[in-house]
């Protein structure tokens, strides 16, 4: 059970869905809503990617394409279903995905995926609290879940032997008990082009922008002076474009060498990036991977996720590394990532993922 005081709870509640100026719409991310309002989902899906850095747009193609570049779903031959679990910040944050492909024929495939990302078991003390006894009544102790969640449903076609995109509809809802919660909805465009050696893809993710409107449950503030009740917020999250560009290396008949490498384009004003225009207008963030793979059975992992700087801490680059390993029709893969030296304070993330494929005698996508 994870213990918040009712100012640390209600702090929190006002960080999800309050302004200091009670801004009741927030175009352009200036009090920070509009940069993180689907900040939850920038953390990826599937170890393999992970493991990786991240650097997939351009040859996702397996199951977690469609949450990487829906495009590179079109190189799904037989329905696959995967599955992640990761904890970050020492287990206090949760994180699980799950996600379904199935094609259609030789150049249409769909599927669904959906991620939850939560802290759970929130002991909410309001109503347990006696300001007169300064004690606290177990029985009166409630439990709660912060919890993002988010539905992907995707559809990626082959429109020649080269060049493949797709389109993938999002819901997001965010809650955090029953105190407040937020819908928002977007989409996802994606292309991939296969130039021989080299592989190009580009992932507009949100390409019209996410509108989020949260809604406050007052009747549970009925004892907070009105002035100090959270209020409704409706966020714009902006657009991010993801570039890729990969290439496969044959290094003998039994190994092989991905190198990949992606940057993302923000418009979200955050200024945190190595690289940024305008005070931070527009951000770029690079990602590098590399996979060695040995007979489509072993793969080697190792990439740099995020290139970030700021006057307190200089310029900090976050590895990971991974690997996977192939048992017939199931992939195992693990990820180990989000780490900023022996000595970080943040904890490590491990990142666990499970991939299947039905009808067939193993994954035919490769590693």
């Amino acid at each position: 059970m994870t213990v918040l005081q009712p100012r640390v709870w209600f702090a929190l509640l006002l960080a999800f869905a309050t302004t200091a100026s009670a801004q009741t719409v927030d175009l352009d991310g200036d009090d920070g809503g509009g940069k993180y309002g689907a900040e939850f989902l920038a953390g990826g899906v599937g170890a393999r990617a992970l493991g990786m850095g991240g650097a997939y747009v351009s040859h996702a193609n397996d199951v977690t394409a469609g949450y990487w570049n829906v495009a590179g779903l079109n190189g799904v031959a037989q329905p696959q279903a995967a599955y992640m679990h990761a904890e970050r910040f020492d287990g206090a944050v949760s994180f699980d995905y799950a996600a379904i492909a199935y094609p259609l024929n030789s150049r249409s495939t769909v599927a669904i995926s959906f991620v939850r990302s939560a802290v759970d078991d929130i002991a909410n003390t309001l109503q347990a609290f006696d300001p007169v006894t300064q004690q606290l009544n177990p029985d009166d102790v409630t439990l709660f879940s912060a919890a993002d969640n988010a539905l992907f449903v995707s559809y990626a076609r082959g429109v020649s032997d080269k060049l493949s995109v797709g389109a993938t509809a999002k819901v997001v809802q965010r809650g955090i008990g029953d105190f407040a919660d937020a819908w928002g909805y977007s989409l996802d465009i994606g292309a991939q082009l296969d130039l021989g050696r080299i592989q190009l893809g580009l992932n507009m993710q949100d390409a019209f922008g996410m509108v989020q409107s949260w809604s406050v449950n007052d009747e549970l503030f009925a004892s907070v002076p009105e002035e100090s009740r959270p209020q409704g917020l409706t966020e714009v999250v902006q657009p991010v474009a993801r570039l890729g560009a990969s290439t496969l290396i044959p290094l003998s008949e039994d190994i092989g060498f991905t190198a990949a490498a992606d940057l993302d384009l923000g418009f979200d004003g955050q200024a945190a990036n190595v690289l940024d225009v305008g005070d931070g207008a527009v951000s770029f963030r690079p990602r590098f991977g590399g996979e060695l793979n040995y007979r489509d059975v072993l793969a080697f992992r190792a990439g740099i996720a995020d290139v970030t700087t700021s006057e307190a801490f200089g310029t900090q680059v976050t590895p990971s590394v991974g690997a996977g390993v192939r048992l017939g029709a199931l992939q195992v893969d693990y990820g180990f990532g989000d780490f900023g030296g022996l000595a970080s304070e943040l904890g490590y993330a491990h990142r666990v993922s499970l991939a299947y494929q039905f009808g067939g005698r193993g994954l035919t996508t490769g590693m």
